[in-house]
């Protein structure tokens, strides 16, 4: 049944990302700074480590909406092979100053948003 709970998740967290690239334009770096891809690591992000909090004891969280949540929607949701092949092209483009900005911000955009989600998941837990 686990399985069932990723792909279920897996599922609605691709969705989410199409309707992220949709909202934000195209995916290909070669139209400017890759917006979606970035929105949904740091959405992703926040997400992951505000599922990992509520989940820790499980009181509010059970296991399968741990999977569903953690491992599926955010797993389907964050993209780092998008966020690779578009570094790759921002850099095939010469566009070294982007190329930067984009992978210093997102690591560090990320890292802020993941300890966000835990601290907000920790004051929901209480």
């Amino acid at each position: 049944m686990s399985l069932v709970w990723v792909a279920i998740g897996g599922a609605a967290g691709s969705c989410l990302r199409y309707w992220v690239s949709l909202a934000l334009g195209p995916v290909t770096a070669a139209h400017g700074f890759p917006w979606a891809t970035f929105t949904a690591n740091v959405l992703g992000s926040l997400g992951l480590g505000l599922v990992f909090v509520l989940a820790e004891d499980r009181s509010l969280f059970g296991a399968d909406l741990r999977l569903l949540l953690g491992t599926g929607v955010m797993g389907g949701f964050t993209t780092y092979s998008a966020f690779n092949l578009e570094t790759i092209g921002l850099m095939q483009d010469a566009a070294w100053g982007r190329a930067a900005l984009y992978m210093g911000g997102t690591v560090v955009v990320c890292l802020i948003a993941g300890a966000l989600g835990l601290i907000v998941g920790r004051a929901i837990r209480g």
